[in-house]
């Protein structure tokens, strides 16, 4: 086989399908989010960044930057290795003890990242758990997806938020152990689940609840506990799953629950026991990042009156937007080679980074940009994207939303 001529064939697939996924070249500046440094062959300019996951700007906040230079000139830069080669970090265990306070649970678990948590619990509860069968939820991220994969179990997937259709397939399952695998706060549409009907129809089944809450840590609940917290479930829900790198600004995943299941999780996954362990510095600043959080409720606020402006202000010039309770702004364009030159033209000529979001991640048809205002974003800032927006919707052609 010509390999480079087949590497070369799907890539000029992607590319004339309009799905190619080419990545700016940014650089943040601590303090000056959400300003950033673009560079490209002309050279380099500031632009202001609508897509980032930093949701609260946490990744700059003087406490979080703080304990992480800190703890590096203390303790040096890695772990060392693997958490069972170079032992139990004390700052990896008080990032634990916080994450689950966070939750109200017994014990939590750290992981690299949030995808490494979801794939390696999913993949350890559906292979070690006798005859286990998952319940997915349709829409459920590709972590989840794949650590259920990996696990061999049987898979049952359910309608996307739909309570009643996961109650009838939980009846056909039968008497078997079944663990239903759903999110909070779903990234790409921002809708947020019916979680109270969800974890009622799972305890009448005698189902383990598997929640990702990636979307909401930080977000929601009074102590950043996610929509767990804000809807008083979190100790109805078995297993809470989360990252460190969204709302709380740094890097990696985390699972919480009982201190045997994590325990279990811990002694089985092999994406646990074979993966150097964060560095401490890391952990030192999600540490910061979480207690901060959990007393602050000045960036959720900030943040969600960024939003609430952003919508109005997109609702007035008719351009069409997901409508959703969360912080996550689809703003749907339907064309994936469309959504790629809007993109590049924000950023060319308006000094905008959006980054357009295609097919595989969202269905054929569904193309859109994901905007995620922040409480950093200033007014100005708002009004110069939406002024972008409403011009290149006339230069483009794309439909206006209906009042």
């Amino acid at each position: 086989m010509d390999f480079e001529r087949h590497f070369q064939s799907e890539l000029a697939t992607l590319k004339a399908e309009g799905n190619y996924r080419i990545f700016a070249e940014l650089q943040r500046k601590c303090g000056a989010f959400p300003k950033v440094r673009h560079f490209d062959a002309s050279g380099e300019e500031e632009v202001t960044v609508w897509c980032s996951n930093d949701y609260l700007g946490m990744g700059h906040h003087p406490d979080v930057v703080s304990a992480m230079v800190d703890t590096v000139r203390e303790c040096g830069t890695g772990a060392g290795g693997t958490r069972n080669i170079s032992g139990n970090n004390h700052l990896h265990r008080v990032l634990e003890a916080e994450l689950a306070d966070l939750h109200g649970k017994e014990s939590a678990l750290l992981f690299t990242s949030g995808y490494v948590s979801n794939w390696a619990a999913l993949s350890t509860l559906g292979a070690r758990i006798p005859n286990a069968v998952i319940l997915s939820d349709e829409k459920n991220h590709a972590s989840m997806i794949e650590g259920i994969r990996h696990s061999r179990a049987d898979k049952v997937i359910w309608k996307h938020n739909d309570w009643r259709d996961l109650d009838r397939k939980l009846k056909a399952v039968g008497d078997r152990p079944k663990i239903v695998a759903f999110e909070s706060v779903y990234s790409m549409d921002g809708d947020i689940c019916p979680m109270r009907e969800i974890v009622e129809v799972a305890e009448a089944h005698g189902a383990l609840t598997y929640l990702d809450e990636v979307h909401a840590v930080g977000m929601y609940g009074p102590r950043g506990g996610g929509i767990s917290e804000e809807r008083g479930l979190a100790h109805r829900i078995d297993l809470i799953e989360g990252t460190l790198g969204k709302a709380y600004g740094v890097m990696g995943g985390y699972v919480t629950g009982s201190t045997a299941m994590c325990d279990f999780i811990r002694s089985f996954a092999s994406g646990f026991i074979f993966t150097t362990a964060l560095p401490p510095a890391v952990a030192a600043a999600a540490t910061a990042s979480i207690r901060h959080l959990k007393a602050s409720d000045i960036e959720r606020r900030a943040q969600r009156d960024r939003v609430a402006r952003l919508r109005a202000r997109l609702d007035a010039h008719g351009i069409p937007h997901m409508p959703n309770d969360s912080h996550i702004i689809p703003v749907m364009i339907g064309d994936p080679v469309k959504c790629r030159m809007i993109s590049d033209i924000l950023m060319r000529d308006w000094g905008i980074y959006v980054q357009p979001i295609n097919y595989p991640t969202v269905a054929k048809g569904t193309e859109r940009l994901r905007i995620t205002p922040g409480p950093l974003h200033s007014d100005a800032d708002i009004d110069h994207l939406v002024d972008a927006l409403a011009t290149l919707w006339t230069q483009c052609a794309i439909a206006h939303a209906v009042a």
